[in-house]
Order: C-alpha cells, then sequence, then structure tokens
C-alpha cells in the first residue's frame, strides 16, 4: 500500500519540520498550480480544501465527495516530485472508524501528511478532546501498520470557536495542542493568529513544532514576515486558501475591467512574469 519512494519522501517533509530553516508552503489546490509551486522552488507541496472544492464549483467544510477530493489529490501526487500533505479538513468521517477508512484511500494516493482539524464546519462546538485524541492515535497507529510515518498536522479552532477573550483561547490552544501531541501529532496548526506576543506564547508553551496560517487579508494590516516567524520559533508557515483567492480576485478584476471599460490593463500587468504560453507552460513542468 505504501511504496518506498512514499516512506523516503515522508521521512524527508518530517525533517523539514525540525530544520532551522523556516518550512513554507503555498497551498495548491490543481496538478497545474502544484507544478507551478514546485517549480519555484518549493520543497513541498501543502493542499487547500477551500481551494479544490472551489475549482469544482462546491463551498467549503466537506461538502465536496470523497471520491472527488481524492481524484484531485491523485493528480497532484502525480504531477510532482515533491512530498505532497493534504488538507482533509475533519477526516471525513463521522466518527474514528470512518475517518480511518478515509485516511487510507488517501495514504492510498501518494500522500505524506493531513492537516485534520477538532472542529466541523467551524461550529461553535470542538470537537471532544478526548474523541479527537483518539483520532489522531488511530492515524497513527495505521500509519505504524504500514510502516511508514504520515506526519499529521493537528489543528485546533480555539480561535475560531471558542468563547471567551484572547487569552481564554490561547490557553485553550495551547491545552489542546499539548494533548494532540501527546496523541501522535507531528505538528500544532493555529489559526488565526497573527499578533506576535500570541505566536511567541504558542511556541513556547506547546511542545512540538508549530504551523501558523498567514493570510494578508485577516486582521490588520499584514502578517509577520516569514523572517519574522523564523525568528518567533514558528516551524511551519501556510497560506492556505489565500493564493486561490488571490488567482480569482485577479479573474474578478480582469473580467470587470473588460466588462467595464474594455481594455486589458490588469491582464497585461498581471502576465508580465508570462509573456508568452511557452514560458508559462516551460516554468509549470519544470521538475
Amino acid at each position: 500500500m505504501v511504496t518506498e519512494i512514499q516512506r523516503k519522501k515522508a521521512e524527508e517533509f518530517l525533517k523539514y519540520h525540525t530544520d532551522k530553516e523556516i518550512l513554507v508552503l503555498l497551498n495548491s489546490w490543481d496538478a497545474g498550480s502544484s507544478k507551478l509551486i514546485e517549480a519555484c522552488g518549493f520543497k513541498a507541496i501543502a493542499t487547500t480544501s477551500m481551494g479544490i472544492a472551489a475549482s469544482l464549483g462546491y463551498p467549503d467544510c466537506q461538502i465536496i465527495q470523497l471520491h472527488e477530493m481524492l481524484d484531485a489529490i491523485k493528480k497532484i501526487v502525480n504531477a510532482v516530485q515533491v512530498p505532497v500533505t493534504v488538507d482533509i479538513e475533519a477526516g471525513y468521517g463521522k466518527n474514528t472508524e470512518e475517518v480511518i477508512k478515509s485516511v487510507k484511500k488517501f495514504i492510498a494516493a501518494g500522500i505524506v501528511g493531513i492537516n485534520i482539524e477538532d472542529s466541523l464546519d467551524l461550529s461553535p462546538v470542538l470537537i471532544d478532546e478526548t474523541e479527537f485524541c483518539e483520532r489522531i492515535s488511530a492515524i497513527r497507529e495505521l500509519s505504524d501498520s504500514l510502516g511508514f510515518h504520515l506526519v499529521i498536522n493537528a489543528r485546533t479552532d480555539s480561535f475560531y470557536t471558542s468563547a471567551g477573550s484572547a487569552q481564554e483561547k490561547l490557553r485553550e490552544s495551547i491545552r489542546r495542542g499539548n494533548k494532540y501531541r501527546e496523541a501522535g501529532a507531528d505538528c500544532i496548526f493555529v489559526q488565526p493568529v497573527w499578533e506576535k506576543e500570541t505566536i511567541a506564547a504558542l511556541v513556547r508553551e506547546i511542545d512540538a513544532p508549530i504551523n501558523i496560517l498567514s493570510n494578508p487579508a485577516i486582521g490588520d494590516g499584514l502578517p509577520p514576515s516569514v523572517r519574522e516567524l523564523q525568528k518567533l520559533g514558528v516551524a511551519r508557515l501556510s497560506l492556505g486558501s489565500s493564493l486561490m483567492k488571490a488567482a480569482l480576485a485577479m479573474v474578478k478584476k480582469v473580467a470587470d475591467e473588460l466588462m467595464e471599460k474594455g481594455t486589458y490593463g490588469i491582464l497585461a500587468e498581471t502576465m508580465t512574469p508570462f509573456p508568452d504560453a511557452a514560458l508559462a507552460y516551460k516554468m509549470a513542468t519544470r521538475v
């Protein structure tokens, strides 16, 4: 079920979380965006569930059918040479048994890592932490039984859904993060946070590599730079769905200009890195 190449890529991807250099991930949504990100020199591919869903005409939060998500993931894995980690949202299952069945299918698709979150549709109530820890432990046991180390990035949505002050949400994130680490997670993903003091506290208080979401569309001003996050001790940086949203925003701007003015200024400006189709294809197919 797991190939030797997949095992080696998993080991390589796990190591990136403890390197001195922060792991930066531009989240892709199809084979083409994945190949372009790889061609730009990034060490791994991470998918955005929202981006994949949107590319197929669905809203986010597991509305897309599992077989459609798997089909998209297989195409991405087959298109690139670098390790691929996927956002499986809450695991495509109502309980641990169903989640494990889904994870088996994702592993069979050739992936080496997953994001799994402790909320359903970002509802006000998080999944019971004991139940979520059981899911993480079961995924780790499955991974071990297959003879390879699936990198589990456990996401807590305490800042999204928990009631209370920012400090209370921080304490809940830290508490859950440490429990998820003990259950077998390799990395703890907390979002949406962009204040340096909060990020520093997460890095200091959670005994695991920390993944931060950098989304310029959220909050006041821009999030900390890659260099700043590395100084804070962040191990992994994701862009989430923001790259896909930026691409769609560009389409909207081009469409509006054509509709309202009949001109091509935004399109010409955006295409500056790609003066012709041949160069764009070369970049997207380079390995």
